[in-house]
């Protein structure tokens, strides 16, 4: 099993500002690449300041120049907000700064407040078309001419401009969850993302089983492959309570998610304040003890303990997601200590 970097910058007030954020990546990115890991991962989200990147490009073009082996992944791109050729030439263009080593992950979205404002009129629901639609245009792009009549998108003759590096195609990702996205995801030849979110280790079975049943059902594509993406905090093992900190941030991080998920109030410069503790309670997935036990959160030992099960159920690739509302230092400690304390037990 392999490891990844899932990041963004992350702003939680006006105290810091987007170039010490961009910084912060930067030196995340580099240390996850002199510590093994094989792709850095960085999505798309647009008008709020918890997670910063309206387009993972430039980003990921930026860390391109600065490494020379770690992988480069747009994780994801937001289908109802590409138009195929867009999608298709921008990968390309990675692929060739790049050198190779472009991925892209695709999904169908799911802030209705980004509908809003991107595609008006659009429920966040029916986004799984436009994903749908996108994958085997982008795919036949890459490959040559083709003419386009979709339900969405109808466009003539056309081409990938450039054309990816890695042949015939680079490495496509879906997020999936349910049992028909894994299916359409292995029928198109792509890797499958999960996340348990709030979830234990049973939902990693589960969506492990939605995988393989889909796996099952196309026995004429090779086999491909699972990552799952967790929230992520190593600390010391001197420190018993240095579980409690991480658990409280990711806890933060759950509930500024639902404030803009739940689409009920109008941000203030980008900001969203999180949704109140008072709203969750009995809700015991949002305790520090369940999201201790949920969150990839723990001592070095505690955590290889839980990866080697991850490993032993067939997980090609565990992304390390360090979006947590904790400050720079603490992740890059987290960090430093995942990749001396953790990663050399998998190699």
């Amino acid at each position: 099993m392999r490891f990844s970097l899932f990041v963004h910058m992350e702003r939680w007030d006006s105290s810091v500002t987007h170039r010490q954020l961009f910084e912060n990546l930067t030196e995340l990115a580099l240390m996850a690449e002199a510590g093994g890991f094989s792709t850095v991962w960085i999505g798309e989200h647009h008008a709020m300041e918890y997670t910063i990147s309206p387009s993972p490009m430039p980003l990921l073009a930026y860390l391109a120049g600065q490494t020379t082996t770690i992988r480069l992944g747009a994780g994801t791109i937001i289908a109802p907000f590409w138009n195929p050729i867009r999608a298709a030439g921008e990968c390309a263009l990675l692929d060739v700064i790049s050198n190779g080593r472009m991925e892209v992950g695709m999904a169908r979205g799911a802030y209705q407040i980004e509908f809003d404002r991107m595609v008006p009129g659009l429920s966040a629901a029916d986004g799984g078309k436009y994903l749908r639609e996108l994958v085997p245009a982008v795919r036949r792009l890459w490959q040559g001419d083709y003419a386009h009549d979709g339900e969405i998108w109808q466009f003539p003759t056309s081409t990938s401009v450039p054309k990816p590096v890695q042949k015939p195609t680079p490495p496509m990702w879906i997020a999936a969850r349910d049992p028909d996205s894994h299916d359409f995801a292995v029928a198109q030849g792509c890797n499958v993302m999960v996340t348990p979110l709030m979830k234990g280790d049973d939902e990693v079975v589960d969506l492990k089983r939605k995988f393989d049943a889909a796996v099952d059902n196309h026995p004429e594509v090779p086999r491909p492959e699972l990552m799952v993406l967790r929230h992520t905090h190593v600390h010391a093992p001197e420190d018993p309570d240095g579980w409690r900190p991480a658990a409280a941030a990711i806890s933060k991080f759950y509930r500024t998610f639902d404030a803009w998920f739940g689409n009920k109030s109008t941000p203030v410069d980008g900001f969203l304040e999180p949704s109140p503790e008072s709203k969750f309670a009995g809700r015991p997935e949002f305790e520090l003890e369940s999201l201790r036990q949920t969150a990839m959160i723990g001592t070095p030992a505690q955590i290889i303990e839980r990866l080697r099960f991850y490993g032993d159920l067939g997980v090609d690739e565990f992304s390390f997601w360090c979006d947590n509302s904790l400050p720079h230092e603490e992740k890059r400690k987290s960090l430093e200590l995942f990749i001396k304390e953790v990663v050399p037990a998998f190699q």
